[in-house]
C-alpha cells in the first residue's frame, strides 16, 4: 500500500507539471485563429510517451517514475477532450482546417510517437553496447 501512495504522489506532481507547461504554451500561442497549443501540446505529449516507452522496453524506472511522467507529466500535458472540441468547431467553422488540424495531430503525433521510441531505443543500445553489457 505504501507504494502505491508514492505513485499517486508521482502521478499528481507529474500532472501538475503537464497542466503548467500546458497552460504556458497555450499562452505563448494565444491569438491564432487554428488551435496551434492544442497541436503543439499533444504533438511533443506523443513523442515524450514514444521515448518513455522505448525507454521502459530496455530499463526499469524508479517505482513512480514511469507513472509520474506517462500518466502524470504526460496526461495532463496532452489533451484529448480540446482536441475533440476544437475539431467539432473546426468542422462547423471551417472544414479545410478541420482536415488540417487532424491529420497534423493524428499522423504527426504517430510518427512522433513512432520516433520518440525508436531514438530511446536506440540511445538504451547504444549505452549498453558501449558500457559491455545489459544493466
Amino acid at each position: 500500500m505504501k507504494q502505491h501512495g508514492m505513485i499517486l504522489i508521482c502521478i499528481f506532481l507529474g500532472g501538475a507539471l503537464g497542466t503548467l507547461f500546458r497552460y504556458i504554451i497555450n499562452i505563448q500561442v494565444e491569438g491564432f485563429l487554428f488551435p496551434l497549443g492544442t497541436v503543439i501540446e499533444n504533438l511533443v505529449g506523443s513523442f515524450l510517451l514514444g521515448g518513455l516507452t522505448g525507454y521502459i522496453l530496455h530499463k526499469k524506472l524508479l517505482p513512480g517514475l514511469k507513472e509520474g511522467i506517462g500518466v502524470g507529466f504526460c496526461g495532463g500535458f496532452t489533451t484529448m477532450s480540446t482536441l475533440a472540441a476544437d475539431s467539432v468547431f473546426l468542422v462547423l467553422n471551417n472544414p479545410v482546417q478541420f482536415f488540417i488540424y487532424m491529420s497534423v495531430s493524428l499522423f504527426g503525433g504517430l510518427l512522433l510517437a513512432l520516433v520518440g521510441m525508436m531514438l530511446s531505443t536506440a540511445f538504451i543500445r547504444k549505452r549498453i553496447f558501449k558500457v559491455g553489457g545489459d544493466q
